[in-house]
């Protein structure tokens, strides 16, 4: 295993190693579910999907779990305001979180596990604690002692001394315990027995024993949103490990926030787009290109700009396909030697990029020093047939990895006609002869078409007119 990503418990990169049972287990917190997804939300389903699909097309063997948090105060909140039951609110937000994300064509996680069908596992969990005097009951609740458990707080490197209450109560005992089992109030429409009385479980200690309960102690990946390092993730450590005396999991794996100009984007402030929305007008391609173009650590911006650089990206893999594939109808007899070695580099840039936390943009560019490399080929003559589909092949395999390897399909709507491919040619020609004239002509002659052409590093880059 040469992977290695970025812990926020170590602040350094650290070796993906698989469980005892030889299984990479990955768990990221998935979504509380009292309205649709959002975009933002899509970036931690997009992430761990396609780091699971990566581990599995490099030969190992991987186990995806992303949770569904099914009971929860929001979720009250929601249904009492549409004037349903806060189960049927659930139920509906869950069945569309499932279509949002089945939209993106990544597969599902191995293990979707709902907290209202966890509740025994929570209860023994809490009672672990209890016993082991690292919680209390009070008045129906529990909750945990936070000062006793050694290291809390070295997730988020804050000093307990310094910390605020993030969750209020008026019998804790310190402001800094936090509840692992709230009582029935009024209003709650829905609550399980427990030896504490009836109530419903805190959110944190629900992800501790649904990915105990899943990969069990010390797995390998622990993932979702920067914003749940603290306190969630926080006290996810001090539960699990506070219960068993042992390590709850070997990295700790966190993706940025998408952001509006200068604030991430939120529910709570009502700057969303959904995902099903953003689906429907880019395609599922454009929005994987838009995640995977930037690094999973990097805060991303979302704009119309960035996914038109992303769809852009998409028409250019679609074009350099759809070339190799009418390339294919009329192959030539001879090996181009300056296209084979670039297969062999886009491979070794593209598989060291994603060992290095994950850097999907240099398995990007890689792919794209790829679709270059094919692009010259095919201007200097038509490869070999055997070649042609040895190329094809890897692209289509790099791709896979990234969960687009729909863009292979050079029958795509947005390919770029034939006749246009050739005047864009013509224009290169063109100006490597230095005819300038000739060069604006076919340029004016390109745009005749619906098409405009941006000159980039890369080369140039045809782009549907509005």
């Amino acid at each position: 295993m040469t992977l290695r990503l970025h812990s926020t418990l170590t602040g350094q990169a650290e070796p993906v190693q698989p469980d005892a049972d030889g299984v990479i287990g990955i768990y990221a917190c998935g979504p509380t579910v009292y309205s649709r997804i959002h975009i933002g939300n899509a970036r931690p389903f997009v992430v761990f999907s396609v780091l699971k699909r990566y581990l599995e097309r490099r030969g190992h063997r991987a186990r995806l779990v992303i949770n569904v948090t099914d009971v929860n105060d929001k979720i009250y909140d929601a249904a009492r305001a549409e004037g349903i039951p806060s189960t049927d609110l659930a139920e509906r937000c869950t069945r569309q979180y499932i279509d949002d994300t089945d939209l993106l064509g990544l597969g599902r996680p191995d293990a979707e596990p709902l907290v209202t069908g966890c509740m025994d596992d929570i209860i023994a969990l809490i009672a672990d604690l209890v016993e082991r005097d690292l919680a209390y009951a009070a008045g129906g609740d529990v909750y945990f002692r936070v000062r006793a458990f050694p290291g809390y707080g070295r997730l988020s490197r804050r000093d307990p001394d310094d910390m605020v209450d993030t969750d209020p109560g008026d019998l804790k005992e310190d402001p800094l315990d936090f509840a692992l089992w709230k009582g029935v109030k009024e209003g709650e429409d829905v609550s399980w027995e427990s030896p504490w009385g009836p109530g419903r479980p805190g959110w944190h200690i629900e992800c501790s024993a649904m990915a105990e309960r899943e990969l069990g102690m010390g797995f390998s990946v622990h993932g979702g949103g920067i914003d749940l390092v603290f306190p969630h993730h926080e006290n996810e450590i001090a539960q699990s490990e506070g219960a068993h005396d042992a390590p709850f999991a070997r990295i700790w794996m966190h993706n940025e926030m998408l952001e509006l100009s200068d604030s991430k984007m939120s529910k709570s402030i009502g700057n969303i787009a959904l995902l099903a929305d953003v689906v429907q007008r880019w395609g599922a391609d454009v929005v994987i290109a838009y995640f995977m173009q930037s690094h999973y650590r990097s805060r991303l911006p979302f704009s119309d700009e960035r996914l038109q650089d992303a769809e852009a990206a998409c028409r250019r893999i679609r074009n350099a396909a759809r070339a190799l594939d009418k390339a294919l109808m009329d192959p030539g007899d001879s090996v181009d030697a300056a296209l084979a070695a670039a297969v062999v580099q886009a491979r070794t840039r593209f598989v060291d990029s994603m060992d290095d936390d994950f850097g999907t943009p240099g398995a990007m560019a890689a792919i794209f020093e790829l679709v270059r490399a094919i692009n010259q080929s095919l201007e200097r003559g038509r490869p070999a047939e055997g070649q042609l589909q040895e190329v094809r092949l890897e692209l289509s395999a790099l791709l896979d990895m990234l969960g687009l390897a729909r863009l292979m399909d050079a029958g795509a709507d947005d390919a770029v006609p034939d006749e246009v491919l050739d005047l864009v040619r013509r224009r290169e020609q063109a100006r490597a002869d230095r005819d300038f004239a000739g060069a604006d002509a076919l340029r004016d002659a390109i745009l005749a078409q619906g098409y405009e052409l941006r000159d980039g590093p890369d080369g140039p880059e045809v782009i549907p007119t509005p």
